[in-house]
């Protein structure tokens, strides 16, 4: 143990470790370091804790809340970044760190850089893929914006919405901008897909998520993951209208349909209700003409189809019942038994007999009942001297109490019909004098 006195000031931990502090404060002030991000850390506090590294070395970091909230871009690990702050030590573990106040990419190619990783590994996933992309309503009821409640987007979607078709526009607030915008968005998406609707409100059938231009870094917090993936689990349609035209963020590719301005938006939303009348009014004009000529066309072709003649009908039943007749005949049946081989010619002679028998019974039957039918006939009791009485309109005269004196009656004979008067008058007969011969002429006598 070397015991030699020296001149040397004893300091305590406490004096010692807050003297490093000023001298480091004092001698570095405020600094600008370029480097890659390792841990990157947010605490429930809202302070974010990161390492600031090269390939050599490591400085620890931290950036209160206030600072973290302003962030333009969600800080990332293996993100190359510049950072300014104040260089200052830790004296309750005896580190120096960094107190960031300001960060930023390195420059656009970083950040170009990193989305272009974040890009291969979601659409490795499949979150891109066309078989995810949903059809969008021709007709939507409500249409869902989540954007900034103040601002030129939301003023321009209301305005072209109005002006296409008049429909409920439910308007969810967001910030569209800064470290908590993500976290904003992603949760907008997720609450119109699952808040309990009623009729006041509606679940919206399509959604439009909108900003206006930017920066790449303005508009990064479109290209988060946890928006990414919530657009990706949307049950409904989504319309990204990020940026301008030109301006593509990674919501754009999970969305079903992209549209280059928020305007681009409410149009691809909506139909123009003015032209969806003109095309119903048209297609109910040719639908008028359509069946007007179908009407005409069928017109003319009953007018042009003529009833067949009665003759021409029952030709062919008639054809058909005379060859039956024809088979029934006895001679026929003979002819065609005759044809047969001998086992069978009493058996066919026997039926030819009995067919006969039949027939002639049939002709007797109806001779029978012709006598009849004449019998019972009124012309059978007008040839047996007896007169039909009908009146002037035709109708049968059963008894005579019902004639009154002078009315004109019909007789019908059984040779013609005369005309009478109920006891009427005879004419007399008119007395015929015969002719004198002149030689019977009686001289008078002169005396």
């Amino acid at each position: 143990m070397n015991n030699t006195p020296t001149n040397a000031h004893e300091y305590s931990v406490s004096e010692l470790a807050f003297s490093l502090k000023r001298t480091v404060e004092q001698t570095f002030g405020r600094v600008r370091v370029r480097g890659e991000l390792g841990r990157v850390v947010i605490a429930k506090s809202g302070h974010m804790y990161v390492d600031v590294k090269d390939d050599k070395a490591v400085i620890a970091s931290i950036m209160w809340k206030g600072s973290v909230s302003r962030l333009p871009v969600r800080p990332e690990e293996g993100m190359e970044v510049i950072v300014e702050g104040k260089l200052t030590t830790y004296p309750g573990r005896s580190q120096y760190q960094l107190v960031i106040d300001r960060l930023e990419p390195a420059g656009v190619g970083a950040l170009m850089a990193m989305l272009e990783k974040r890009k291969k590994m979601l659409a490795a996933e499949g979150l891109f893929g066309e078989e995810h992309k949903q059809e969008l309503p021709y007709l939507p009821r409500t249409i869902g914006v989540i954007t900034s409640p103040t601002g030129a987007v939301i003023r321009d979607i209301l305005h072209r919405v109005e002006d296409r078709f008049p429909l409920r526009v439910l308007v969810w607030p967001v910030l569209v901008q800064g470290d908590a915008a993500a976290a904003q968005i992603s949760a907008a998406i997720t609450g119109f897909n699952h808040y309990d609707e009623t009729d006041e409100l509606p679940r919206p059938d399509v959604l439009i998520v909108a900003r206006g231009g930017g920066s790449i870094e303005d508009l990064w917090c479109f290209n988060e993951e946890n928006v990414v993936r919530a657009a990706f689990a949307s049950d409904i349609p989504i319309i990204s209208a990020v940026g301008h035209e030109t301006d593509w963020t990674l919501i754009d590719y999970v969305a079903d349909e992209r549209a280059p301005t928020p305007t681009g938006a409410a149009e691809i939303a909506v139909p123009v209700r003015a032209e969806l009348i003109d095309t119903v009014d048209d297609y109910g004009l040719r639908l008028k003409r359509g069946l007007s000529r179908t009407v005409e066309s069928k017109k003319l072709s009953f007018a042009a189809a003529k009833l067949p003649r009665l003759d021409t009908v029952l030709s062919n039943p008639r054809q058909r019942f005379d060859l039956a007749a024809a088979r029934l005949r006895p001679d026929a049946l003979v002819r065609d038994i005759a044809r047969k081989n001998d086992s069978v010619q009493n058996a066919g002679r026997e039926a030819v007999l009995s067919m006969g028998r039949l027939l002639q019974k049939s002709r007797d039957r109806l001779a029978g009942a012709g006598k009849l039918l004449e019998a019972y006939s009124y012309q059978g009791v007008l040839e047996r001297g007896y007169a039909l009485v009908t009146d002037t309109d035709g109708k049968v005269v059963r008894k005579g109490k019902r004639l009154k004196v002078g009315q004109a009656v019909n007789l019908t004979f059984s040779d013609g019909k005369r005309g009478a008067v109920i006891d009427g008058t005879p004419k007399p007969k008119r007395h015929i004098q015969k002719p004198v011969p002149p030689t019977e002429k009686i001289q008078g006598d002169l005396f």
